[in-house]
């Protein structure tokens, strides 16, 4: 059995919501509720701007620690979010009133219609990843089902206003966690808000394509983007999740590890491409140099050279002439294994390689013997084993990752359990 659990993963701590956990001060003038994804207020004489609200079912909580740490009703008059999550957005409705102004980038509709649109087809596939931390039959639909915030005032690439003699800087951050997230920018204290346009967890790679599936986000504007808050020289950064980052030679240093760390799978698969090399021995080749080793996270290195691979030349590798019809290579499995001997003899052959330290040439093996034949035990024993094998080799740093594989062991011993289908 793996030794590791994406109950154990760091990212679990950092979006716990406690109701009891009262707010607390960042400085002087900004307060901070930890939740699903952090919300803060920067406090004014003349109204609050309040940065992000948590869950629907977290908003009014939110709130009232914001006001039982300010002694005082809070009084939002601009409300700013920095992405469409709604995690991010969707305690909207207890910061909400006639005085308080709504604020986000001009793609924030599209990209909620979108979740919304494609729900019965997303909400599955979180489940998938989320398996090992979800009841069966426990619902997702909250995460589809959001309700808009409304009215809105939406800006394109930047937006400017003041409050209670404060200068407040919106900039448009297309290349983040979401094609709608957009960094805030106080100059004259130089502090930085980025929510999770680098990603949920400071100092990891970035979340450029997520296991349950989103859209892609381009790596050469996430560099543009990282440059260009990297030249504004935050001496305070405050992120979506964990605790604000003080300093601007920490924030430098942290911050231009990942942009580095991103640059340097950039530029290690377009050489790969340029030289012709195949996307799996780019793949399999791309290795982080110690000094730009991240912190665990949501993706390996080499979910992000396939995505740099992707943006610039599409889904077409030109490798096979069948890559450009509908039917998938694994429409002609029951023949390969009808022809190699059946289920069994193909878990035999993956239990081979599995021995000899070949876990993924092994799952290339199971995973046809068990799309033939679903209920062959064999086939299940062999297929818990190579998931426990990659699973360990995660070593509990990958979440998404070591999700899919948890989702994937979970379905094989229940299959095992059920006792169906021949042993052998």
């Amino acid at each position: 059995m793996t030794r590791y659990r994406t109950l154990d993963h760091i990212v679990l701590p950092i979006i716990a919501w406690d109701p009891g956990r009262p707010a607390e001060w960042v400085n002087d003038h900004i307060a901070m509720v930890h939740a699903t994804s952090n919300a803060y207020v920067i406090a004014g004489d003349e109204g609050d701007v309040v940065v992000n609200s948590g869950t629907a079912a977290q908003g009014l909580r939110v709130r009232e620690k914001f006001e039982t740490l300010l002694g005082r009703a809070l009084n939002p008059v601009k409300i700013v979010f920095t992405q469409s999550h709604p995690d991010h957005v969707g305690g909207w409705q207890a910061f909400a009133g006639p005085q308080a102004e709504m604020i986000c980038q001009q793609m924030f509709h599209q990209i909620c219609a979108e979740r919304r649109m494609l729900g019965p087809f997303f909400g599955p596939r979180n489940a998938n990843v989320l398996a090992a931390m979800t009841p069966p039959g426990a619902p997702t639909h909250n995460w589809f089902d959001m309700l808009d915030p409304e009215p809105l005032t939406t800006f394109a690439d930047a937006l400017g206003f003041t409050c209670s003699g404060r200068r407040y800087q919106l900039i448009s951050l297309p290349s983040g966690e979401t094609l709608d997230a957009l960094a805030l920018w106080l100059p004259d204290e130089r502090t930085l808000f980025t929510g999770n346009w680098a990603g949920a967890i400071h100092g990891a790679l970035p979340n450029f394509y997520t296991a349950r599936g989103d859209r892609d986000r381009s790596i050469p504007r996430w560099l543009q983007d990282c440059d260009r808050l990297l030249a504004l020289e935050p001496d305070l950064l405050i992120t979506g999740h964990e605790q604000p980052i003080a300093g601007a030679n920490r924030i430098r240093h942290d911050l231009g590890k990942v942009r580095d760390a991103v640059q340097f799978i950039h530029d290690e698969t377009v050489k790969g491409m340029v030289k012709g090399d195949s996307l799996p021995d780019i793949l399999a080749a791309l290795v982080l140099p110690e000094n730009l080793a991240p912190r665990d996270g949501r993706c390996p290195p080499h979910w992000i050279a396939r995505s740099v691979w992707e943006e610039y030349a599409g889904w077409f590798r030109q490798e096979r002439t069948s890559e450009l019809y509908p039917t998938p290579a694994s429409a002609i499995w029951p023949e390969l294994v009808e022809m190699a001997g059946g289920a069994a003899a193909l878990a035999t052959r993956a239990q081979a390689h599995l021995a000899g330290g070949a876990d993924e040439k092994a799952l290339h093996f199971i995973e046809m013997a068990v799309a033939v034949e679903p209920n062959n035990k064999m086939a299940r024993e062999a297929e818990l084993a190579i998931h426990d094998a990659l699973a360990d080799r995660t070593e509990g740093r990958i979440f998404d990752l070591l999700g899919w594989l948890e989702g994937r062991m979970i379905a094989a011993r229940a299959s095992i359990a059920e006792g169906k289908g021949p042993t052998s």
